[in-house]
């Protein structure tokens, strides 16, 4: 376990996506040792409701078809469809606040914040930055699962709105749909002007 980042009441922690399809080696787009972030992440759970602040989940939660699906057109293996094993959080997580769902209209949910109709282009918004708003966040700590996509989109609009944000490595892994996305991915969030915590 690594020196943890300070949490108060202003600090929000994004978990993102821990479910089981992403976590478990038997899940449909399984990413390697995701199940290692566990106590890192539960960690920082207990860190931060102990210092007052906000947790929020992000939940995957797609139809049976969606473009966003290799089986549709889309680059991904059928995943967290809704009311499924897969799309459950994993139940080693610990789970104490609310949880956004998104893609539950087929759509591209890769931010917490907002999701895109992969036909349309058109971006709507999730309730996570109404949360953040409600509670007077103005510092996030994004976590989760995978690191290249999900966690690495959701850190970006949280810049893009003004929040100092933080991804710290040690509580999320990469998928790599190709070689690299690791790499690319932290050098778009450090240029987006998120802290980027090495893994010790």
């Amino acid at each position: 376990m690594v020196k943890l980042e300070p949490y108060d009441v202003s600090t929000a922690l994004v978990v993102v996506d821990v479910q089981n399809d992403f976590t478990d080696p038997a899940g449909g787009l399984s990413v390697a040792d995701a199940e290692a972030i566990l106590p890192e992440v539960n960690a920082r759970v207990a860190a931060c409701r102990a210092a007052g602040g906000l947790v929020v989940y992000t939940q995957d939660w797609h139809p049976e078809r969606t473009p966003h699906f290799v089986t549709d057109g889309g680059p991904w293996p059928v995943h967290c469809v809704r009311d499924t094993w897969g799309a459950a959080l994993h139940p080693d997580l610990d789970v104490d606040g609310p949880v956004v769902r998104k893609g539950v209209d087929g759509g591209d949910g890769y931010s917490g914040f907002s999701v895109r109709d992969p036909v349309s282009g058109d971006v709507t918004r999730t309730e996570l930055g109404g949360l953040l708003e409600q509670h007077a966040v103005s510092r996030v700590v994004v976590v989760g699962l995978a690191g290249d996509v999900c966690v690495a989109a959701t850190a970006e609009d949280s810049a893009a709105l003004g929040l100092t944000t933080i991804v710290p490595l040690a509580a999320t892994r990469m998928v790599e749909l190709a070689p690299g996305d690791g790499a690319r991915a932290i050098e778009r969030l450090r240029d987006a002007g998120v802290e980027v915590i090495e893994a010790a």
